[in-house]
């Protein structure tokens, strides 16, 4: 047993903590800033349920926190804000279940903590972490508001630069962080996509545009599905061919291509 895993297994032991994770969710938060009162979080591959109430503690009275886990979660005595959902996140009466109790507005936050199964051979526990992280990013997807956060933990090889890609695809960065939480020995990663992008456009995008008004800063506005666009050197009235150059959670620039 190595010094970091004392310190941490004991320090989850006199907080009342059910596992020395927490502390990494605690470290990603800080470097990250993933929750705020009120938010709605789920937990994928929730037991035993650290992370379940260092998120419980961050969003408070008013949040909900919603663990997933084919595992019974024990009940929590002290957190009246933890929902828990036993169930394979792949089984569609899992998926109505967590539909129901996300509602309609969407998660903020969606952490996955999942592990394979070890078999000690790297190669394949690395491609079996992948395929969980993907499970992860396709509830993620499914379930997250505009501008919410996706937390998932993988092990670094060969398939990590590519996961990495797909899901900066779908938000406004991704970081990667290995929390001092985590063991000395430990392959694993994080990776953080910031900002749920819900918009009908991405970065790099060409497409025509009619531009219906004009800004306070004097760029063109134009609208995708209800969704806006400005267009710097547009004029009202005026349909101009664009090339997306940034996205964000609300709206996005881009610039004239014709």
């Amino acid at each position: 047993m190595g010094r970091g895993k004392d310190k941490y297994y004991n320090r989850a032991k006199q907080q009342g903590y059910r596992s020395r994770a927490a502390f990494k969710l605690k470290q990603l938060d800080q470097q990250t800033g993933l929750f705020g009162p009120g938010n709605t979080v789920v937990d994928l591959g929730a037991a035993p349920g650290g992370w379940l109430q260092v998120a419980a503690e961050e969003v408070g009275e008013h949040g909900k926190v919603i663990g997933v886990d084919f595992q019974r979660i024990r009940e929590f005595d002290d957190h009246d804000n933890i929902e828990t959902i036993k169930g394979d996140m792949t089984d569609d009466r899992t998926k109505d279940r967590l539909r129901k109790q996300v509602g309609d507005d969407g998660a903020d936050v969606i952490i996955s903590d999942m592990a394979p199964n070890m078999t000690g051979e790297y190669e394949l526990d690395h491609a079996r972490s992948v395929h969980l992280s993907r499970q992860a990013f396709e509830v993620a997807c499914e379930h997250l508001g505009t501008g919410g956060d996706f937390v998932v933990k993988v092990f670094q090889g060969q398939d990590l630069d590519d996961l990495a890609d797909e899901i900066a695809e779908e938000f406004q960065y991704v970081r990667r962080s290995s929390p001092d939480a985590s063991r000395d020995s430990s392959s694993e990663i994080y990776l953080i996509g910031k900002h749920r992008l819900t918009a009908p456009v991405r970065v790099d995008d060409e497409l025509d545009v009619e531009i219906v008004d004009v800004g306070d800063e004097g760029d063109g506005i134009a609208k995708v599905e209800d969704f806006t666009v400005f267009v710097s050197g547009a004029e009202t009235g005026e349909t101009v061919s664009v090339r997306i150059t940034d996205v964000k959670p609300q709206f996005a620039f881009a610039e004239r291509v014709d």
